[in-house]
Order: C-alpha cells, then structure tokens, then sequence
C-alpha cells in the first residue's frame, strides 16, 4: 500500500468510527431476531459479516424462522436490496475510469446506506482505499453486535433494545446536515425526500410497496427531476472540489 492509499485508508477508518458504532447498536436488535429465527452465535456472525444489509437480513431472518423456500428468500432479497444497484452505479461515477475489477467489486460488495453517503460526500474521485477503511470499523461492528444480541440481546429490557436503534438516525442527520447547510438546492431535496417517502409509507396505495423499491422509485425521480432542473456542470464540480 502506498502512502496515498494509507492516507485515504487512514481517513476512512476515522470516519467509519460513527458508522460502527451505530451498527454496534443496531445490530444488537438483529442478534435477537437471528436468534428467534432458531441461529447461533457463529451463524449469526457469518450472515452479518457477509450479508451487510440490516432490511435485508431483518426480512432474512424472518424467512429462515417462517420456513420459506430458497426462492422466496432470494426474491425478497433481491427487492429489500435492489437500492444498492442504483449506489452502486452512483459510485461507480466517482471512481478512476482505469480502477481494476476486483477494487470496482470490493467497493460493490460493502455498500451500506452510511458507506454510501459519506463516500458520496468526497469531493472528485474516490479512492477504494477510503471505502476500506470505513468497511475495517463497520463490518467488525456490525457482526459483533450481532453475535451479542444472540448471546445476551433478550437480557436486556426492550426500551434499552428499542433506544439502541435510535444512534444510526443521529448517523443519518450527521451525513446530510453539512452538505444541505452548504447548498440551498440539496436541503430541498432532503427535505422533498423526506416528505415524498413519509407520504409514500402512509398512503393506502403505495404503503404495500416494500421500502426497498419505494427507495429505488424516489431516488430515480428525485434525481431525475434534480438533475434537470439543477443541472451541475463539469466546471461547477471542478471549482467545488
């Protein structure tokens, strides 16, 4: 490793702190459910260190403790996870068009919301080494709270397990707070997101989506619309970075 890719490496560990610890937190809840779906402390941790989707394991687990089939769990983690097609070819603008495949496949691989939005704040390119730095803390965080919440989780009283859930939404204000305080353009994104996915959740008819692809219908729409409207040219985003 070169002293470039320590330093983003380096980087990306500081700021996947937050991120891993509000997986810690989170998946103190996931440990419970994976151990209500009948797994143990080694199964556990390898679904969460392989799998790094809280919905989709959520949805997971509860396929595994209603005895569906192999097909009906691969559907329904293909819907609860389609978003992270559309972060992943999102990113994939970020990065040097000669990056070789398996750092193209790696970063692919340890997608998560918080990865994505912080990587999506670095300015110009992005180096994979930064994705690994914060996959380094997250991914150990994620599985090692899982394997507690198995081993001690229904300990614990369910206002501490509920209150625990509460840390990765401080993590999401974190990640699109500065960027909408700097810029008029995304804070109204935010905010019509957050008011679309509410609305979205609550209506007879759309509420029967699953939340996955109600992610993947805003995203498109919203960016679509953004982009026409706001369009960001090539010297805007050389001045900014």
């Amino acid at each position: 490793m070169n002293n470039e890719n320590a330093a983003w490496f380096r980087r990306g560990m500081k700021n996947g702190v937050p991120i891993a610890l509000g997986y810690f937190a989170v998946s103190f809840t996931l440990g419970i459910a994976a151990k209500n779906a009948g797994l143990n402390a080694i199964q556990g941790a390898l679904a969460s260190a392989t799998t790094l989707a809280s919905a989709g394991q959520f949805a997971g687990f509860n396929v595994i403790a209603a005895g569906a089939t192999y097909v009906e769990m691969a559907v329904m983690m293909l819907v609860i996870n389609a978003r992270y097609l559309l972060m992943s070819c999102s990113l994939s603008q970020k990065l040097d068009p000669d990056l070789p495949f398996f750092h193209r496949l790696m970063i692919g691989w340890g997608i998560t919301d918080e990865i994505f939005g912080v990587a999506s704040c670095v300015p110009d390119r992005l180096n994979p080494f930064y994705n690994y730095g914060m996959m380094a803390l997250s991914i150990p965080g994620w599985t090692i709270g899982t394997v507690l919440g198995i081993v001690v989780g229904n300990i614990l009283p369910a206002n501490v397990v509920s209150a625990l859930g509460v840390g990765l939404y401080g993590m999401f204000l974190a990640i699109i707070i500065p960027p909408a305080r700097q810029n008029r353009v995304i804070a109204g994104l935010v905010a019509v997101s957050m008011a679309a996915s509410f609305a979205m959740a609550k209506l007879p008819v759309l509420s029967g989506i699953s939340s996955g692809m109600r992610t993947i219908i805003l995203t498109v729409l919203i960016a679509g619309i953004a982009a026409v409207l706001f369009p960001v040219h090539e010297e805007e985003e050389t001045h900014a970075a």
